[in-house]
């Protein structure tokens, strides 16, 4: 069985179904990896059973759809039709029961050939060469067929996709061009540095058991960085002690780096296990040639794939971080933001009265109200260089100190209270010549260590910072009068810049603390405008 993604369109990519289970997503631990920022980490899951196919959504977050409605599980039929995010899949049972979905042009003189007929499918084994290339009496007729067969590698491989759809095709078109029994892809794992079997085949078409390559041949291509035939593998003085030729009845190999340019991505590994000398040296040129396409595909492929990460790391987080933490995020390459301990300052935001208030207006009419003042509010915090954790109802909550801290933190937060106040005076300024209520907010800041990561799970994002000091900065600002900002003994000890008068009140008993707060009011009125 097959399963066609995006069926119809240019960017239509075919994958064998096997039987078991078969995952999609947006990461690489699943089967069928697909980067398209709709999908979900996990999104979904195909299980097979013979001609019996079950769809089961792995609770994605925008859900997986047949015939427009959002399903758990679905039995799918041949020929049936589903959605994963805005992705488009279609289940076949063979390709060639799918129906033509573009045009074929009138086929002249000048009209490219297709690989099939480049080729000698057909002929007899046991020709001297493993290339299935036309037979030519000139060395030149020769040459150009193996060019004209190498460009139309190169236009096969250059379409974008995911890498493992693109190791299929490398796969698909070396035992269409070689007469070869195994093949296989390794690919350096950039963590370990070590080789890593990405894919792998006989030439029926089954999957192969264990590693069935020679670990000496991939060893001995990947350290020196060059191509290598081995005609007679037992007899092969490079390949003393390796025991796999023989356990692996190999008779013949070829190996061929995947080197687009200076860093080794991987190898490519073909054997045959019936004649000794079965490879020559054109089918190793060849090879190598061949193996040069599928390593600037696999670069190009590898490209997209971490362009794509980058788009979906920096979609993802542009909610939470300005824009310089952003940049330093992707620079170090920080895909996931573990949880750490760490110090921060903590500013809750509240609009005061907003209860009373949002039940004199329509549902919409808050919902506008929020739109046009929450904008106003996260762009002070991002401009001071804080993130916007979470918005909560009508609060809002941000932190200077994480992901990365800086020395002036609690006086980024401070300044950024004081311009937030200064803002909303101008929005109300705007508001009253529109005859529209006018808002007054109070906030609170603290300054504690916290639990700062990201929290929750795979299919919803969050980063929060967790901590008595997040409750404490909480408790201030509900304990804060309409118009003021107060902030603990602990922000105040930490402030740098006596920008603003700061008045020490009285011990504040709050909630959930059994020892009353000493806070200070800031006089942010007294202190210098913009």
């Amino acid at each position: 069985m097959w399963l066609i993604m995006n069926p119809g369109l240019l960017d239509e990519q075919q994958h064998p179904l096997p039987e078991g289970h078969t995952a999609i997503g947006r990461t690489e631990e699943n089967s069928l990896r697909v980067l398209h920022m709709s999908l979900s980490r996990k999104h979904a899951r195909l299980e097979r059973e013979g001609s019996h196919v079950v769809l089961v959504d792995l609770g994605s977050k925008n859900g997986t759809l047949v015939n427009g409605i959002r399903v758990d599980r679905f039995v799918l039929r041949d020929g049936d039709s589903f959605q994963c995010g805005d992705v488009q899949f279609k289940l076949v049972s063979s390709l060639e029961a799918m129906e033509p979905t573009h045009v074929q042009g009138l086929k002249t003189r000048f009209s490219p050939l297709s690989m099939e007929e480049m080729l000698e499918l057909d002929r007899v084994p046991g020709s001297a060469s493993a290339l299935r290339v036309r037979e030519a009496r000139e060395a030149d007729v020769r040459s150009a067929e193996k060019l004209r067969v190498l460009l139309k590698v190169g236009q096969m491989l250059a379409s974008p996709g995911p890498i493992d759809g693109l190791l299929e095709r490398v796969l698909r078109l070396v035992f269409q061009i070689l007469e070869v029994d195994r093949v296989a892809i390794l690919m350096v794992d950039p963590t370990t540095g070590t080789l890593r079997p990405r894919v792998a085949r006989l030439s029926t078409g089954e999957l192969p058991s264990g590693s069935f390559y020679s670990q000496h041949v991939v060893d001995y291509v990947r350290k020196r960085s060059v191509a290598a035939l081995f005609a007679d593998a037992r007899e092969d003085p490079r390949l003393d002690g390796a025991n796999s030729v023989m356990l692996q009845s190999i008779r013949s190999a070829m190996c061929v780096p995947l080197k687009p340019q200076d860093e080794v991505l991987g190898v490519l590994y073909v054997d045959n296990l019936a004649q000794a000398n079965r490879f020559t040296e054109e089918d190793l040129e060849f090879l190598t040639a061949f193996g040069n396409q599928a390593a600037v595909a696999l670069e190009n492929s590898l490209l997209s794939q971490r362009l794509a990460e980058e788009a979906v790391l920096r979609n993802a987080y542009l909610r939470f971080f300005p824009p310089a933490v952003l940049k330093k995020l992707q620079s170090e390459r920080r895909a996931h933001l573990d949880v750490v301990e760490t110090e921060v300052t903590i500013l809750f935001s509240d609009i005061s009265g907003f209860t009373s208030l949002s039940s004199t207006l329509h549902p919409r009419q808050v919902v506008d109200l929020l739109n046009e003042y929450f904008p106003a509010m996260a762009e002070i915090v991002f401009r001071h260089e804080g993130t916007l954790e979470k918005y909560i109802g009508d609060a809002l909550m941000a932190v200077w100190g994480a992901p990365f801290s800086q020395p002036e933190d609690a006086d980024r937060a401070l300044r950024a209270a004081v311009e937030m106040q200064r803002a909303l005076a101008d929005l109300n300024t705007r508001w009253r010549a529109q005859g529209r209520r006018e808002l007054k907010i109070h906030m609170g800041l603290n300054t504690g260590r916290v639990a700062a990561g990201n929290i929750g799970s795979e299919q919803y994002l969050q980063y929060a910072t967790i901590g008595d000091a997040t409750n404490v900065a909480s408790r201030i600002c509900d304990a804060t009068p309409p118009g003021e900002i107060r902030l603990s003994e602990a922000t105040f000890q930490r402030i740098q810049e006596r920008t603003w008068p700061l008045t020490k009140l009285g011990p504040v008993q709050v909630k959930g603390k059994q020892e009353p707060l000493a806070l200070y009011r800031v006089e942010w009125h007294d202190g210098p405008t913009r």
